[in-house]
């Protein structure tokens, strides 16, 4: 008799190897989560529970922390020292030099301590307008030469009442200059700023649209520096504060001396910029720039945008339309009291787009500039909390609304659900209970 071959065993079978078989039966797929606390919301939590008692302490606490914080922000502001000069119109409204001309009352802004050893009121500040000769590329280079062009200079003489202790600031102040548009605020780029010399068909399709190249002769060159934000880089130049009644001296009038380019970047912003490695032939000055390279780069007269720090100033670009960026400063020596004259030389046109240039002088204290805003922000949230609470708190006294007991709130019971079931569950009891009798 032959030998029975045995029976194929599950384990032989073609089912048996496949991954998503188990015990012959195929595994069904599912879009439950796991359960795991975390996907099953089962994490511990704290869940605060809000009652009189909780929250009228934490009104009065806010009130009583927010406001002296809010009290001490106000001191610290009204220590700062500046005045504001709106020069917008001082080239086509302003008396022609040596005639002077009040400034309008509105178009100055005045935050002095008082003088006690000054008993006159100071004048009001004045402005005039001259043409002068300004010269443009460089002079002693024999293969660049120097432009002259006219050029509408403001002077502008206002009063300092009282002694200004250094660091004394010097800002020009722009409204309705709007450098976080999105397209302009994106309109540079980084590796031809850091010294990089970013070939044109690159500089073409970059962000710097829509100015990125020109065809010169035929040949495509690439802007130095590109985009809108360094082709209106802010070119109103200023010169040092002059006191003009000079009392302890045989001196007619006394320089202010300011840094003008240097200490006024910051220093992290500085790291961005490098020597270019571009050959001065090989690009093309911007369109705004063409006053101060009229006859283009050289390797004798060129952009240094490493130690160009009011261009690295004006390249952190502002949030607000209304902002102010430092031009000069003075961080040793203090400003005595007496009248100053400053001359601008006009560049800078905001009357196209409707809006104002002004300068700012100023001091500063431990929580920076003039703003009283933050100050002003702390004491009336201070105030809310505080009238809120009181409110709450005299309607609690006099008609007390009834609590119900916390702990009867389901995540604090142990204790398994006891409701019993109704509706449809409850019919199909009955009828089973019916069926099996």
């Amino acid at each position: 008799m032959a030998d029975e071959q045995p029976p194929m065993g599950h384990e032989d079978s073609i089912d048996s190897q496949d991954p998503n078989q188990k015990d012959g039966k195929t595994k069904q797929k599912s879009r439950r989560p796991a359960n795991t606390a975390f996907r099953q919301q089962r994490l511990k939590a704290w869940q605060p529970i809000l009652t009189p008692k909780t929250v009228l302490p934490l009104f009065f606490a806010i009130g009583v922390i927010f406001a002296p914080i809010g009290g001490l922000l106000l001191y610290a502001s009204a220590q700062v020292q500046e005045i504001t000069l709106d020069y917008t119109h001082c080239w086509n409204q302003a008396p022609v030099f040596p005639a002077t001309a009040t400034m309008p009352s509105h178009l100055v802004t005045m935050h002095f301590k008082k003088n006690s050893s000054r008993t006159d009121k100071p004048d009001p500040p004045t402005w005039s307008r001259k043409t002068v000769n300004a010269t443009f590329g460089n002079a002693t280079s024999g293969a660049v030469h120097a432009v002259v062009e006219n050029t509408t200079q403001c002077v502008l003489t206002f009063p300092v009442p009282s002694r200004l202790d250094p660091p004394v600031l010097f800002y020009y102040r722009l409204t309705n200059f709007y450098q976080n548009h999105r397209r302009y605020a994106k309109s540079f780029d980084n590796d031809q700023l850091s010294g990089k010399a970013v070939s044109a068909s690159t500089i073409h399709g970059s962000d710097c649209t829509p100015l990125t190249t020109v065809t010169v002769n035929g040949t495509r060159l690439p802007y130095y520096p590109c985009g809108l934000a360094a082709n209106s880089v802010f070119n109103d130049t200023f010169s040092s504060p002059v006191l003009l009644d000079v009392s302890d001296s045989n001196e007619p009038n006394r320089t202010y001396v300011m840094q003008n380019n240097s200490d006024i970047a910051w220093s992290s912003d500085k790291k961005l910029y490098g020597q270019s490695s571009y050959k001065w032939s090989d690009v093309v000055v911007p369109p705004n720039w063409v006053l101060r390279y009229p006859n283009n780069y050289s390797d004798e007269y060129h952009p240094d945008l490493v130690n160009d720090e009011p261009f690295q100033v004006w390249m952190r670009l502002a949030g607000l339309p209304t902002f102010s960026k430092l031009a000069q400063r003075n961080d040793d020596t203090p400003m005595d009291a007496g009248t100053y004259s400053v001359e601008i030389n006009h560049h800078f046109n905001v009357t196209d787009y409707g809006g104002t240039k002004s300068i700012v002088i100023s001091t500063r204290t431990v929580t920076g500039g003039k703003n009283p805003f933050l100050g002003i922000a702390y004491v009336v949230v201070a105030g809310i909390c505080v009238v809120l609470g009181t409110l709450f708190t005299i309607t609690h006294l006099i008609r007390p609304r009834k609590l119900g007991d916390h702990t009867y709130l389901t995540w604090n019971n142990n204790q398994a659900p006891t409701a019993t079931t109704s509706g449809r569950d409850n019919m199909l009891g009955a009828e089973s209970g019916r069926s099996g009798a």
